[in-house]
């Protein structure tokens, strides 16, 4: 079997690695670089380093999370959060996973490939794959019609409404059909689909298994990327047995004690917003896997009470912020100051996600931030004035400029045939400066006077008053959060003026998806987009104007509200649709990927020059663990990076100089 393997796949560059995807809120995420060295070991290094390798392996990990970062349900095939996917990728396995370096792996499918450059894939299901239930006792076996069984849920409107749709639908041959079929059905008669011999979804859908073990899917087209949407959920499986005991119901609100396990671990504990505790899966199928006994989840207020129970060595890694980095790397003397090592850098790449149709609390309009935020020298003010860098330090305070942002892509994703990275492509179509490591390279304090002053007038003139109020919402028990949000209040204030925009911090308790953005109470969210897949179409999909898959376009931006153009949202609406006429042009190019990125790299430059998402920052920090950080799955796509899977732990922790990064933290320490 010819196996296609994406250039993405062998060209990674650790110091930008990235979605799943998937949306991210970015107030809480702390994540670092892996900056390289090039100072030589010397003997005496070496010996440092044996000797913190005295510790042992851990056999009980304990962690700490966010609160605000609890999983959302059980139902893998019924979320795009990547929240959930940190949470529930341990507990099932897909197709495909991958190695530390992105590389894909056989995971339930055991060998993988195309004959036809991509028209075609064959996926070699592996026997005596399990389904367990929570106590890890064997209730059925992972075959092929359970992969069938799971695409069906996918697109079947009625079950998953249009979760996760967007990957197979512009992929997949009859997905669309079959997805547009099921909408015209009624609730009843849409659960009554399934996916076996004979059924409607068969005799639609490019999806044939000649046999228990055998996946054959057909793509509308060359699909040379469609192996790296096998790590990703629209591919998952999903046991008809589990859904015809439960209900249609029932499976899509499955929890930790009736859904069926597959992955590593079962969750044998769950207590929302305060612990979870998962447990070895006895029956997993790769045997040769290196997995704790448990791993117990704590939920967190604040990354200061997770700091907190670190100290007292109740928790194995804790990620640092600001005033945590700055204590430790300014005191050579402080117990951690060996310790402090880069985190696993996000496979989110953050922006302001703008609202174009936000509401008050009692369902109007807020007419004035929606008519300004439509105005394009408004939003072109903020991308040449805002000046971020004091936002990045929140993230990385050693080197805050690692973490400048200026695409909508991820870095690391894709590369030409002469490994040029996609984002490359975006910055020459832009004319932007490489990044200098000390300033933002778009700031400009001339042009975003000029643009202040066009929109002042403009706006005036359609009634909007000023200064015009950006309400930005953060979680009410994080200090972390909202000292974050105030350093981002006196940017706004510094770079922009208090004459004409206002940065009006609320907050919301629990859920910020329940409480903020479903009501459109936002002006902006800072939110950030993994990758489902290896291709440009995974992000820029998400942004089109008229479709109703596209994530950020019907979750945040709420952009297909506008259906009307009127003298305030004319313009807007017309660089939408031409930016998505470039999106679809440049998904239509598949006999040639060179070709392809550059026009996906045309229609971001577009996106970015009309400022209709703003890029923020890159999540690149710095943490204390017991885990080796270089162990983990690392892929700029799928769900992976979060599995618990073959870690490497040591109970003395990891030192900054095992990581190769001494020098930079002494630097930081002598800087004023």
């Amino acid at each position: 079997m010819k196996k296609l393997l994406s250039k993405v796949l062998a060209l990674t560059l650790v110091s930008s690695m990235v979605l799943s995807g998937c949306g991210n809120t970015g107030t809480t995420d702390k994540t670092a670089d892996n900056p390289e060295t090039t100072e030589e070991k010397t003997e005496e290094n070496t010996e440092t380093a044996e000797e913190t390798k005295q510790g042992e392996e851990i056999t009980d990990l304990v962690i700490p999370k966010l609160a605000t970062k609890e999983i959302s349900g059980f139902n893998l095939l019924y979320t795009q959060k990547g929240e959930d996917f940190e949470g529930l990728s341990s507990l099932m396995d897909g197709l495909l996973e991958v190695d530390h370096d992105g590389k894909l792996m056989p995971a339930i499918a055991e060998e993988w490939g195309t004959e036809d450059e991509g028209h075609t894939w064959t996926f070699k299901i592996r026997e005596g794959v399990k389904w367990v239930n929570v106590n890890g006792e064997e209730v059925g076996e992972c075959n092929a019609q359970d992969f069938a069984t799971g695409l069906e849920w996918v697109l079947n409107f009625h079950k998953n409404d249009s979760v996760n749709t967007s990957m197979p639908l512009e992929m997949i041959e009859g997905a669309q059909e079959y997805y547009e079929y099921t909408k015209t059905l009624s609730k009843e008669e849409a659960y009554a689909l399934t996916a076996g011999e004979g059924s409607k979804f068969r005799e639609m859908v490019g999806l044939d298994t000649p046999d228990d073990y055998t996946l054959v899917y057909t793509c509308i087209e060359k699909k040379p990327y469609f192996d790296t949407l096998a790590p990703y959920v629209s591919l998952y499986p999903a046991s008809q047995e589990l859904i015809d005991q439960l209900g249609v119901d029932g499976f899509r609100a499955i929890n930790n004690e009736n859904m069926w396990y597959n992955g590593c671990y079962t969750m044998t504990s769950y207590i929302q917003g305060n612990e979870k505790i998962y447990t070895r899966n006895p029956l997993y199928w790769d045997t040769d896997a290196k997995l704790f006994n448990t791993v117990t989840v704590k939920m967190v207020e604040s990354n200061e009470i997770a700091f907190q129970l670190y100290q007292a060595g109740e928790v194995d890694y804790v990620s640092l912020g600001e005033a945590q980095i700055t204590t430790i790397a300014k005191d050579p003397e402080n117990e951690y100051y060996d310790y402090m090592v880069p985190d696993v850098p996000a496979k989110y790449c953050y922006q302001f996600q703008l609202n174009y149709h936000k509401l008050f609390s009692d369902g109007t309009e807020d007419v004035n931030w929606n008519t300004a935020v439509a105005n394009e020298a408004f939003r072109l003010s903020w991308w040449y004035g805002l000046d971020l860098k004091e936002y990045y330090k929140r993230t990385n305070a050693v080197d805050p400029m690692v973490c400048e942002n200026n695409f909508y892509t991820m870095k690391g994703l894709v590369y030409t045939s002469d490994g040029t990275d996609y984002t490359e492509l975006v910055r020459q179509e832009m004319g932007l400066p490489e990044p200098n490591g000390e300033t933002m390279v778009r700031l400009d304090a001339e042009k975003a006077a000029a643009y202040k002053q066009q929109a002042m007038e403009e706006l005036t003139a359609l009634g909007v008053t000023f200064p015009v109020t950006v309400d930005y919402y953060i979680a009410a028990s994080s200090q972390t959060a909202l000292d974050s949000a105030n350093v981002l209040k006196q940017i706004f204030s510094d770079s922009l003026g208090d004459d004409y925009v206002e940065l009006n911090i609320k907050t919301y308790v629990s859920s910020l998806r329940k409480e903020v953005t479903q009501a459109h109470l936002h002006s902006f969210i800072i939110n950030g987009w993994g990758a489902d897949y290896g291709d440009p179409q995974n992000y820029l999909g998400q942004q089109r104007y008229g479709y109703d898959n596209a994530y950020y376009s019907t979750t945040y931006s709420y952009i297909n509200d506008l259906t009307e153009e009127t003298e305030a949202n004319k313009d807007l609406l017309n660089a939408y649709k031409e930016f998505t006429k470039m999106v679809d042009a440049a998904d239509a190019i598949t006999d040639n990927m060179d070709e392809r990125y550059k026009a996906y790299a045309k229609a971001e430059a577009y996106f970015l020059e009309h400022a209709l998402t703003i890029p923020c920052y890159y999540g690149i920090g710095w943490c204390l663990t017991k885990i080796d950080n270089d162990s983990k799955m690392n892929a700029q796509y799928g769900i992976q990076n979060d599995k618990m899977k073959n870690w490497d732990t040591n109970t003395e922790g990891y030192t900054s100089e095992e990581k190769g990064v001494a020098d930079q933290i002494e630097a930081f320490a002598e800087s004023k």
